[in-house]
């Protein structure tokens, strides 16, 4: 099983082993994160070429899997399992560091509920694939910097919520956790709005570059964000809730 996975936003190819029962990660994708480097390819060299360690054992670190590359053909690429992704971390001088470590036990984690319930690996499949829709909107049109994925995605939570997605984390009491895991029902159906009608309008727009796109994600945002106070007016209860589904939480009633 092949699937593209989400940091902060951030597209990490990865593959399922279910021989091995693990995932394996792009080392490309991880190092592309964690540095947000130009060229990934020649950071790893770099990388190894200061830790001997790690050259050294590059071979049992490594391995090739097949994935869909950027041309969007299908090779073998450098991978890693979350051991090995661990270890290439230690070498890497990243505050994303410790984020992306909790990202990686949550990636475990969802598997495994997923094993027992079928129709959660659905569920984040279709919501993977909403998500992905903008994103790959957005690459083709000339945005390519990581950073500007993310000021365009703050930009449409902003006009669907009036919040940024840092500043919803906070209201929510969240930390490294994913905020759309602790989103009600209504808070999801109106995040995905803002993000599929940003989708529509760029593919029928065909806005260019970071300017333009920014323009559209506040337009595609703001249909949300029209939709959400319209039901806040009809019901009198807002949609915006600080509930969140934290352990110590967890027999909370959400609104």
């Amino acid at each position: 099983m092949k699937a593209i996975k989400l940091f902060e936003t951030k597209q990490i190819r990865s593959a399922w082993n279910e021989l091995e029962q693990k995932w394996y990660f792009s080392i490309q994708d991880v190092v592309e994160v964690l540095t947000e480097s130009s060229d990934p390819k020649q950071y790893v060299k770099k990388m190894l070429s200061r830790d001997e360690q790690l050259k050294n054992n590059w071979g049992t670190i490594c391995t090739l899997v097949e994935m869909t590359t950027s041309d969007s053909k299908k090779r073998k690429i450098q991978a890693a399992d979350s051991r090995g992704i661990l270890r290439i971390i230690q070498s890497i001088p990243s505050s994303k560091a410790e984020p992306f470590k909790l990202w990686l036990a949550k990636v475990g984690s969802d598997r495994l509920e997923e094993i027992e319930n079928p129709e959660l690996a659905s569920a984040r499949a279709r919501e993977l694939y909403k998500l992905k829709g903008y994103t790959d909107e957005w690459k083709n049109r000339g945005v390519k910097e990581q950073k500007e994925y993310a000021i365009l995605t703050a930009e449409i939570s902003k006009a669907t919520f009036g919040l940024t997605p840092s500043e919803y984390k906070q209201l929510k009491k969240l930390k490294s956790q994913n905020l759309r895991d602790h989103m009600t029902d209504l808070e999801l159906i109106f995040s995905m709005l803002g993000e599929a009608s940003t989708t529509a309008i760029v593919k029928t727009q065909n806005p260019e570059g970071f300017t333009e796109n920014k323009k559209v994600a506040k337009q595609g945002g703001k249909i949300a964000g029209d939709a959400r106070k319209a039901l806040e007016i009809k019901t009198g209860e807002n949609v915006i809730s600080e509930s969140n589904y934290l352990p110590e939480n967890k027999n909370k009633v959400i609104e």
